[in-house]
C-alpha cells in the first residue's frame, strides 16, 4: 500500500474516532442535563389541606389555615421549579372516614403531592395511613395526638407546630418551675383528658411538685359546679384543665362565677387557643396560664405577619394557622432545593434544612417527623393589662424545643435508631 494511501485511511479513522467521542460527549450531556432538570409530576405541585370547615374546629383550622396557606403560595411566587402551585381545600366534617376517602382520591387521581394539614385528631390518624400506604407526604398542624411522632410514624409524616405532650409538658413544667407546686386537674373522661393529665402529672411531679387530686368529667359537660368546688377544697395552687374546646370555654367561666381565681388560685390550660380566649373574653380568662407554640404580638416579624392576616380575615391567627404557613413555605424550599417534587427527595431536603421565620427560630425536623422548636408559657392578662383588640398575653416563659418536646429516648417510633 501507497504511503498516500495510509496517510488517508488513518484520517479516516481519526475522524471517525472522533465523531464517536463528539456523540459520546454530547449524550452524556444531554443525560446529564436531564437528571439536572427540574422533575415536577404533572407540571403542577398540587398541596391539599383537609380541615373542619363548618363544626367545632372550624375556628381554630377552617378558612384561617386555607388562608394561611394561599398567603404562603403567593409569598413563594405562585411557582415552584417554573410551575404552578395549586392548593386544594375540603371539610371532612369531623368524620375520620370522609378525611381518609378524600386523601386517598387527591393522591390516586388528582394527583395531589403533599396534605399541609389535617383538622382534628381521628381524622388525622386516619389520612396518615392512607399517606403511609401511598407513600405520599402529609404534615399536621390542627391535631395534637403525639401518636403521629410515636408508635405511629412515618418517613413521609411530619407534626409540625405542637402535640398533647409538648403543651402538658411546657405547661407543667413551666408553671412548677414559676411557683405552682400544688396541681389538681379537671379532667374530660376521655382517652384524650387521660392523657393530658398524666402527661402533666408526671413533668409536676419530676419537677419537685404535686399533684393533690382530679376530678374527672363527661365529655360535653355544661355543669362545672361540683367539681370546681373539690378544685378549691384542694387548695391547690394550680387548678390544671386537662380539657378541650368547649369542655374548656365552660369551665373557665364557670371557674370565674366561682371565683376560683380570686382566691388565690390560677387556672393552666393544656389546650387552649387564642380564639377560645376571644370567645371567653378577659374577664373570665385572666390570670390563665397556657401554651402556644405561637402569638402574633412577640415582635416585629410576628406583629408584620399577623397583620396581613388580620388585614384578610379580621381577626388574628392562631398557632396552627400560622404553622400552615410556615410549613408550605418549609415544603415548597423543599421542593426548590431537591429539583423535584418526588416524596422521599422532599422529605430528605424537609429533614436536613433548618427552619428560621416569624413562626420558628432554627425549628428542625426530627427522624420521627417532630419539628422541634421552642414552646412558649402565656399568663392571660387582665382587661386592665389589655391595650387594644387581641392584646391578651403577657410571656412567662420560653422553652426550648430539645425540653419542649418528647425526647427520642422515650420515644417507640421504629424509625429512630436506639
Amino acid at each position: 500500500m501507497k504511503h498516500a494511501d495510509k496517510t488517508r485511511i488513518s484520517l479516516q479513522c481519526r475522524r471517525k474516532t472522533t465523531r464517536l467521542f463528539a456523540t459520546a460527549a454530547l449524550a452524556a450531556a444531554a443525560a446529564a442535563s436531564q437528571a439536572q432538570a427540574p422533575a415536577v409530576s404533572d407540571d403542577v405541585v398540587r398541596l391539599g389541606l383537609i380541615l373542619d370547615m363548618s363544626g367545632i374546629y372550624a375556628d381554630v383550622t377552617g378558612k384561617g389555615s386555607a388562608t394561611a396557606a394561599e398567603m404562603a403560595i403567593v409569598d413563594f411566587g405562585g411557582t415552584v421549579l417554573g410551575k404552578k402551585v395549586d392548593l386544594l381545600v375540603v371539610d371532612h366534617q369531623n368524620k375520620a372516614d370522609i378525611a381518609a376517602a378524600k386523601a386517598r382520591e387527591w393522591y390516586d387521581t388528582q394527583k395531589v403531592d403533599a396534605i399541609m394539614d389535617v383538622a382534628g385528631s381521628a381524622p388525622a390518624l386516619a389520612v396518615l395511613e392512607v399517606a403511609r400506604e401511598k407513600k405520599k407526604i402529609v404534615v399536621f398542624s390542627g391535631p395534637g395526638t403525639e401518636r403521629i411522632t410515636n408508635d405511629l410514624c412515618s418517613p413521609y409524616s411530619v407534626h409540625y407546630t405542637y402535640d398533647t405532650w409538648s403543651l402538658a409538658n411546657t405547661t407543667a413544667r413551666a408553671t412548677v418551675e414559676q411557683g405552682g407546686k400544688s396541681w389538681y386537674f379537671l379532667t374530660a373522661d376521655y382517652a384524650f383528658g387521660h392523657t393530658l393529665q398524666a402527661s402533666a402529672t408526671d413533668v409536676v411531679k419530676a419537677n419537685g411538685g404535686t399533684v393533690l387530686g382530679a376530678s374527672r368529667h363527661p365529655l360535653g359537660s355544661s355543669d362545672f359546679a361540683s367539681y370546681l368546688l373539690q378544685a378549691q377544697a384542694s387548695k391547690a395552687q394550680i387548678v390544671g384543665l386537662a380539657n378541650a374546646g368547649g369542655d374548656t370555654v365552660n369551665a373557665i367561666k364557670a371557674a370565674s362565677e366561682f371565683g376560683l381565681t380570686k382566691g388565690g388560685q390560677k387556672m393552666a390550660g393544656l389546650l387552649l387557643y387564642i380564639n377560645d380566649i376571644h370567645a371567653i373574653g378577659l374577664d373570665a380568662a385572666a390570670g390563665l396560664t397556657l401554651t402556644e407554640a405561637f402569638y402574633w404580638d412577640m415582635n416585629d416579624q410576628t406583629r408584620a405577619w399577623s397583620q396581613r392576616y388580620y388585614d384578610k380575615l379580621k381577626k388574628m391567627p392562631n398557632m396552627s394557622q400560622a404553622g400552615t404557613y410556615s410549613s408550605v413555605m418549609h415544603y415548597l424550599k423543599a421542593v426548590q432545593a431537591a429539583g423535584t417534587d418526588e416524596p422521599a427527595a422532599v422529605m430528605k431536603q424537609m429533614k436536613s434544612m433548618p427552619i428560621n421565620d416569624f413562626f420558628a427560630a432554627n425549628g428542625r425536623i426530627r427522624e420521627d417527623g417532630r419539628m422541634v422548636h421552642d414552646m412558649y408559657l402565656f399568663e392571660v392578662k387582665k382587661p386592665s393589662e389589655s391595650k387594644r383588640p387581641w392584646d391578651y398575653y403577657k410571656l412567662v416563659a420560653t422553652l426550648p424545643g430539645d425540653q419542649a418536646f418528647m425526647p427520642l429516648s422515650k420515644s417507640t417510633c421504629p424509625l429512630v435508631k436506639k
